[in-house]
């Protein structure tokens, strides 16, 4: 037992002295659901922390605006050792009365008043509207916090693709040097056997040097496309990746584009967060011409007063107070035609998205044509590629054919693979495109 305890202790001391590695650390399992997952959480991308705390503060607003519909109740308590002068309250008595003078200096006395105060709005069509607008607000930061999503859903699935896109490029890199290298020991073979030259060798030597040397680059470039994925995501970027998602071809349902369209206007969250700041400047522009009618509220308060708690005596006001607004030097009408001016400039941006999300789904639909298309003829362009290099190496071992054409279809054949991995990358980047031009990028990844 002794023993188990002192082996505890002595990993424990080799885990402190000797922290874990990035080569040693288990790399993150990463699917595109996932990562959008992340990047979504409350605690993920810094616009998703930062919408989540505009809807905050359109709340809070929001309970500002309700409170001047509400009671307002307040306690005061006041004590005082006062004296006073009654000459500079215009007490002067100048009838004389023998053996008395009246006094022009008294105290000091005491004044203690301990009250409970209230009003209540009755009406007050300004501040009701103002309320109404209020919450329109609310709505609209709620769809604001929606449309954050979207964006960065779109942003990480993008990001995703590129580091998918990018470990492709890798694969298809030490794929060419694998076909290189068999290339230049079929060209060894040859000249040993008496029917190559050394400038064949030469020549597969200089391919399978440029393969190695793409597949630096391709290898450089995984790493930054893995470094501004955890970026998206708002992770450490120490953190290893394994992307268990691969470059694949998913057939997308067909639409027209009035469907797509339609879907769009209903779906897209931007489209409906604008639409709200349009009712809530509407809303406020009303209540700024109401702002002309009267307003009634009530009032009271209650409490003792007197020279201290054993004297004092309970007092009460109630009442009512009726606002009419004549005249305050024009601001009123200055606020007024600014809200209206707030509320045209919103319908003029609702107009504006609308228009906008037509062209985003045209676009969108477009692409998605144009890269399904490629994907078929680079699908056939790599059958063809592969056929051709190897009919030239069976050419080139049968002695009928030189080493240089087999280069040249290997060259052909390394185009045709990164033309399918762009095919491939740009069709899976249509969808995710169309998807956020309707307003559904979180579902189209689910």
């Amino acid at each position: 037992m002794k023993m188990a305890w002192l082996l505890l202790a002595e990993g424990a001391i080799l885990a402190v002295a000797f922290p874990l590695t990035a080569q040693d650390r288990a790399p993150l399992q990463l699917s595109m659901k996932r990562a959008v997952e992340i990047a979504t959480s409350p605690e993920g991308n810094s616009n998703i922390q930062l919408a989540g705390e505009s809807l905050k503060q359109a709340q809070a607003r929001s309970a500002q605006a309700r409170a001047a519909l509400l009671p307002d109740v307040e306690g005061a308590f006041r004590f005082e050792s006062e004296t006073a002068f009654l000459g500079a309250y215009g007490i002067k008595v100048s009838v004389p009365i023998p053996g008395f003078q009246f006094p022009t200096f008294v105290g000091p006395f005491n004044v203690m008043d301990a009250r409970l105060s209230g009003s209540q709005t009755v009406f007050d069509f300004s501040s009701i509207r103002r309320f109404e607008a209020s919450r329109t607000g609310v709505s609209a930061a709620k769809s604001d916090v929606d449309t954050t999503a979207e964006q960065v859903a779109g942003r990480v699935a993008r990001a995703y693709l590129a580091a998918v896109k990018a470990v492709a490029d890798v694969e298809t890199a030490e794929a060419n040097i694998g076909l290189s290298e068999a290339v230049l020991k079929q060209a060894e073979n040859q000249k040993t056997a008496g029917t190559g030259t050394g400038i064949e060798i030469t020549r597969a030597r200089v391919q399978l040097s440029n393969d190695r040397q793409r597949l630096l680059v391709a290898q450089n470039n995984r790493q930054r496309t893995h470094l501004e994925l955890l970026r998206s995501m708002n992770q450490r970027l120490e953190i290893d990746l394994d992307l268990t998602d691969k470059l694949s071809y998913l057939p997308v349902d067909q639409m027209t584009l009035e469907q797509a369209r339609a879907l769009a206007m209903g779906q897209r969250p931007d489209y409906r967060g604008q639409q709200d700041r349009e009712a809530n400047a509407r809303l406020s522009a009303s209540a700024t011409r109401l702002e002309r009618l009267p307003s009634l509220s009530a009032f009271g308060d209650y409490g003792p007063i007197g020279n201290g708690f054993a004297s004092a005596v309970p007092t009460r006001a109630v009442g009512i107070s009726l606002r009419v607004p004549i005249f305050d030097g024009g601001r009123r009408d200055a606020r007024r035609v600014e809200s209206e001016s707030q509320y045209r400039a919103e319908k003029v941006r609702t107009n504006d998205l609308k228009e906008q999300i037509e062209l985003d789904v045209r676009l969108a639909l477009d692409d998605l044509g144009s890269a399904d298309a490629q994907v078929k003829v680079a699908k056939e362009g790599l059958e063809l590629a592969e056929n051709e290099l190897a009919q030239a190496r069976r050419r080139f071992e049968a002695g009928v054919a030189i080493n240089l054409e087999v280069t040249d279809a290997q060259t052909r054949l390394e185009r045709a693979r990164d033309n399918q991995t762009a095919a491939l990358y740009n069709h899976s980047l249509a969808r995710i495109e169309l998807a956020q031009a309707m307003g559904k990028v979180q579902q189209a990844i689910q």
